[in-house]
């Protein structure tokens, strides 16, 4: 499977997003921005859990980006 299009876990979301001290991001987080329609797109499966692939999580990251900083 191409890496773009590798679906990931909202754990694996939460790592990448890790602090400078290796300390994921909260899944409480990741559902807040969810919520508020500021994180990445998502796919829910029949399951109901969420996967994320990783292009969209790039585009999204990406996105973040600002101009001044």
């Amino acid at each position: 499977m191409a890496t773009a299009d590798r679906k990931m876990t909202v754990n694996e979301v939460c790592a990448e997003l890790a602090d400078e001290n290796g300390k994921p991001l909260a899944r409480s987080t990741f559902y807040d921005w969810r919520a508020k329609k500021r994180g990445p797109k998502c796919t829910r499966l029949p399951n109901g859990d969420l996967r994320i692939r990783r292009a969209d999580f790039d585009r999204w990251f990406d996105g973040l980006a600002e101009e001044n900083a």
